[in-house]
């Protein structure tokens, strides 16, 4: 059962992180944005990619909220730029057409309960502070935030356009890492089956890489057979032959991918 935000105080505020105060991008490129969320009292820092041109779009911006590997947590507010959708957004900023929210899950945490509520205020101020399309919201995350995609998309089932879950799983990984798993869905005899009843209708595009020593690829493997058995609307899976853990970088610079993603939209 996805967990219940109502009754829980969210307070949301925007601003530069060096600056301390809310300033508007140059919109003559796109560019990274530093801002901050308080949830419950605790600040946060997190960036949004903000494309060239966004007041001229405002209201009609796709957003997509990307959720970072292991390696990225901390709390400078920065570090989960630099790998991932990061340095893709940066080779292509003059040309990436929608907002990126970068939330930055602390140290020796996963993207479950506090952490997810702390990426959803970011995602929410961003909608606000920007003028993003409510109906054009997606969700995509490498590794530990491959987990956290399912993690956060059972949260909310009806929020996303799409989801893109990069080199995730839904087990445990390690028996040294027991708290990396989709928990939403731990208790259960069949928790592929599970996933794929509860995010049937929802298009789902999963990548992972086939020689994948890190994330055992059998797990995504497992979600899309579930996904087929439960004749799920529009879930497609992209295994790379070669690829290792690393399938981001080949993911983000698939143009397919993204013109597949712009497509979806709730309605």
């Amino acid at each position: 059962m996805a967990r219940r935000w109502g009754g829980w105080l969210l307070w949301t505020v925007a601003m530069m992180t060096v600056a301390g105060c809310a300033t508007a991008p140059d919109d003559t490129a796109g560019q990274f944005v530093g801002r901050a969320v308080k949830v419950d009292g605790r600040t946060s820092y997190y960036q949004v990619f903000v494309p060239r041109n966004a007041a001229a779009a405002h209201g009609t911006l796709p957003v997509v909220l990307f959720l970072h590997g292991s390696g990225e947590r901390g709390r400078d507010g920065r570090r989960q730029t630099q790998a991932g959708l990061g340095p893709y957004l940066r080779q292509n900023a003059d040309s990436f057409p929608g907002l990126v929210v970068l939330p930055q899950a602390p140290n020796d945490q996963e993207w479950s309960g506090d952490t997810n509520r702390i990426a959803l205020a970011a995602l929410d101020a961003t909608i606000a502070e920007f003028g993003a399309d409510p109906r054009r919201q997606y969700l995509t995350g490498m590794s530990m935030g491959g987990y956290g995609s399912w993690n956060i998309a059972l949260d909310a089932p009806t929020r996303f356009a799409a989801i893109v879950p990069v080199c995730g799983a839904v087990a445990a990984p390690r028996a040294v890492r027991p708290t990396l798993v989709v928990d939403d869905v731990a208790h259960e005899s069949d928790p592929y089956a599970a996933i794929a009843q509860r995010l049937k209708q929802t298009p789902i595009w999963i990548f992972h890489g086939a020689l994948d020593d890190v994330v055992l690829p059998e797990d995504d493997r497992r979600l899309y057979a579930a996904f087929q058995q439960a004749g799920a609307r529009d879930v497609r899976y992209t295994e790379y032959p070669q690829g290792n853990h690393n399938a981001w970088d080949a993911t983000y610079a698939d143009a397919a991918m993204w013109s597949w993603l712009w497509a979806q939209k709730r309605y």
